[in-house]
């Protein structure tokens, strides 16, 4: 009719139901938390992926290897979305909240088989969490977030398991002063911000992807990495008579192009002299000079725009003895803006003494590496800083800025959240022993809303079942930390389990010797809001999961040999 292509839906595509389709995404689930199970702890191993461009990735970071990984399973993708979820939200835990929702699942396997209707299982993992997240209230500890030396522990805590562990106090140190310097920008921020908010909280926001940028510069060693009080561009001044050195500059910050603006639609000029063309030029050199000694009357030192300058106003600039940067980046300006305390200006006409920046007390150009720098540094008050990171080779750069990003993610959910669990697997153990007690009890005594003992909180009979199975799944965070580090699972697990059944809920694994410690003494504390994200995640995926009883993969149906032209997938294998 109109030749357009109609793809009819095949009227019998591949299904799975029930218990089938259950076992498939369970399986599914399992499968994914294989590849990445022995990544967790300090023993971890690396893995080397190969991206569909032909870089490498060498990383034993969960939420990494996960997102290059291509997968068809939808319960397969489902898991992989976790780890994503929990990268935004706490920057670390990737890799235990795939293993523990693996291991939810595979322990709800054996109640499906009983014939526990997932319904039931889903009403005892909502039990299990309310009794789970009680548990880590009562273990959980206050923490003093101006205490650097605490803080430098926990963010180690963090560290202790990625490829910078070798330089870990330098990368502590980083994490720790960047968040230090981003976090007085939102306590500035926050009251005018709550103030003009909808959703307003007394929590201040931390934003370390805009306020705090890593700068990778392949070349030197990684102890040469340091926090640039300030801000760092990978731009050179426009004319190389301008000064490349300025002790406390004046700071121009401009939005608006610095040259003649041509006619926006094709302009014709007709000129009835021949004078009339030569004045026509010089009324665009006239406008031009005029901006820039506009700009000039302020008494600044240095413009930067995000726009161009064209080579007339350069002329006028050096002339004024001023230095200039163009195109700078959108983001960078914001954050010069902060750290300077200068105001970017739309129209030149608009610009006043109030709006010049002098926050900063040097700007010099430096060669590093193959590129030239401009720094903005040291600040008086920066509210936004710079990390850069020196290194041998790109890949490593990359896999040290992964494991930076999470320890300043660590350092910031400590101060939004200053409350501490013990690490090392304890918590985890705490929270199983504690559920296998409350099974026991029938009623957890944790007090949800003044509902204790009412009908929501009592669990009966056939719910004991899958309680009990959570409480067994949470001991697979200690059991992957033993195997890891190479030591007998079954009986280092049996201590662990006799210590917090006697009460001692700080003992965890220690994860380079595979054996049991007292976490006081260790030093390993992690953030709690980390450890309570993961378990909300983890017992949420598998609830979803568990309520898919039918997975229909609609298929187009095959072409008709010789008819039509050919599908985007056949072109494709064509080539």
């Amino acid at each position: 009719m109109s030749g357009t292509p109609v793809f009819v839906m095949n009227t019998a595509p591949e299904r799975q139901s029930g218990r089938k389709a259950q076992i498939s995404n369970i399986t599914a689930a399992k499968t994914v938390a294989d590849v990445i199970r022995t990544c967790l702890g300090p023993k971890s191993m690396l893995k080397m992926i190969l991206d569909p461009m032909g870089g490498i990735l060498l990383t034993n970071d969960g939420n990494a290897i996960l997102r290059e990984i291509d997968v068809a399973h939808p319960a397969a993708k489902n898991m992989i979305e976790l780890s994503r979820t929990q990268d935004e939200e706490c920057g670390d835990g990737t890799t235990s909240v795939i293993v523990l929702a693996a291991s939810i699942l595979a322990s709800s396997l054996s109640q499906l088989e009983r014939d526990i209707h997932p319904v039931v299982i889903i009403s005892a993992y909502n039990k299990a969490l309310r009794e789970a997240l009680g548990i880590i209230d009562r273990v959980a500890i206050p923490v003093n977030v101006n205490d650097d030396e605490q803080m430098l522990g926990i963010v180690k805590g963090a560290l202790g398991t990625k490829f910078v562990s070798r330089w870990s106090e330098l990368m502590c140190k980083l994490a720790l002063d960047a968040v230090h310097i981003v976090a007085q920008n939102s306590q500035l921020t926050s009251p005018e911000s709550q103030a003009t908010s909808t959703f307003s909280s007394t929590t201040p926001t931390i934003d370390i992807k805009r306020y705090a940028r890593v700068e990778k510069i392949p070349g030197g060693s990684i102890e040469d990495s340091r926090v640039i009080r300030g801000i760092m561009l990978n731009k050179d001044i426009t004319h190389p008579g301008m000064r490349r050195r300025i002790q406390n500059p004046r700071i121009v910050l401009l939005d608006c192009p610095l040259e003649y603006k041509k006619g926006e639609s094709q302009t014709n000029m007709e000129f009835s002299k021949a004078g009339d063309w030569s004045r026509a030029q010089e009324v665009e050199e006239e406008v031009v000079k005029a901006m820039v000694e506009t700009i000039c009357q302020v008494g600044c030192d240095l413009v930067l725009t995000e726009k161009g300058i064209s080579d007339l106003a350069q002329h006028h600039f050096l002339k004024h003895n001023v230095s200039c940067i163009r195109r700078v980046r959108k983001s960078d300006n914001n954050r010069i803006a902060l750290a300077v305390g200068a105001t970017i200006v739309n129209r030149v006409e608009d610009l006043r003494e109030s709006d010049v920046g002098t926050g900063c007390e040097e700007m010099r150009v430096d060669k590093i590496g193959d590129e030239y720098f401009a720094i903005l540094a040291p600040c008086t008050s920066p509210r936004a800083c710079t990390i850069l990171l020196r290194g041998p080779s790109k890949d490593i750069l990359n896999e040290v800025d992964r494991n930076l990003q999470d320890a300043m993610s660590v350092a910031r959910n400590v101060i939004m959240d200053p409350r501490l669990v013990p690490g090392g697997g304890a918590i985890e153990m705490a929270v199983g022993v504690g559920l296998a007690q409350a099974a026991k009890r029938g009623t957890p005594p944790i007090i949800i809303l003044g509902k204790e003992g009412t009908k929501e909180n009592i669990i009966t009979g056939v719910e004991t079942g899958p309680f009990l199975a959570v409480a067994e799944a949470m001991e697979v965070i200690p059991r992957t930390l033993v195997q890891n580090a190479g030591g007998n699972a079954i009986r280092v697990l049996t201590e662990l389990r006799a210590k917090h059944t006697s009460s001692m809920s700080t003992f965890g694994v220690n994860g380079d010797t595979g054996k049991i410690v007292d976490m006081k003494e260790y030093g390993l504390w992690e953030s709690a809001s980390v450890k309570v994200q993961i378990l909300k995640t983890a017992v949420e995926a598998a609830r979803m999961l568990l309520r898919v009883d039918d997975v229909v993969q609609a298929v187009r149906k095959e072409r008709e040999s010789g008819g039509g032209a050919p599908m985007p997938e056949e072109m494709m294998e064509a080539q």
